[in-house]
């Protein structure tokens, strides 16, 4: 069984609901109804939850090979751990007035966490390394 994978995959749903209902709020509060009215606000909600569907599935398939391929082992539930809470702090740097660093840093962590991903799964599938 696939532990880290499946916590990682549901943590992943948790969070995409999230960003769906903060996508919500605002199109409740200014009644659009479809696409963004032009709401500032809302198009960079939806940008920071299609962000998230742009980078954490393949992500999320890449944790679990790598588990599948048995290079987890002790590291490979933090990083994915670190990955969520980077994609929510994507979504908080996507605000406004929110925390801008968040952005930077979301997009920063996710991109070593692939490569590290990539790494692991490169190492896994020629036994080289």
């Amino acid at each position: 069984m696939l532990q880290t994978s499946l916590c990682l995959t549901a943590a992943a749903v948790v969070v995409n609901i999230w960003l769906g209902i903060r996508c919500g709020q605002v199109r409740a509060a200014q009644k659009v109804s479809v696409g963004d009215g032009g709401n500032e606000q809302l198009i960079r909600r939806m940008r920071a939850q299609a962000n998230f569907h742009e980078q954490a599935p393949l992500t999320l398939i890449l944790f679990a090979l790598v588990e599948a391929a048995g290079r987890g082992g002790q590291w490979l539930a933090p990083l994915g751990a670190v990955f969520i809470l980077s994609r929510i702090a994507h979504a908080f740097g996507m605000e406004e007035n929110g925390f801008k660093p968040g952005r930077g840093v979301g997009m920063l962590v996710g991109m070593v966490t692939q490569l590290t991903l990539v790494v692991s799964a490169l190492g896994a599938a020629t036994g080289r390394f």
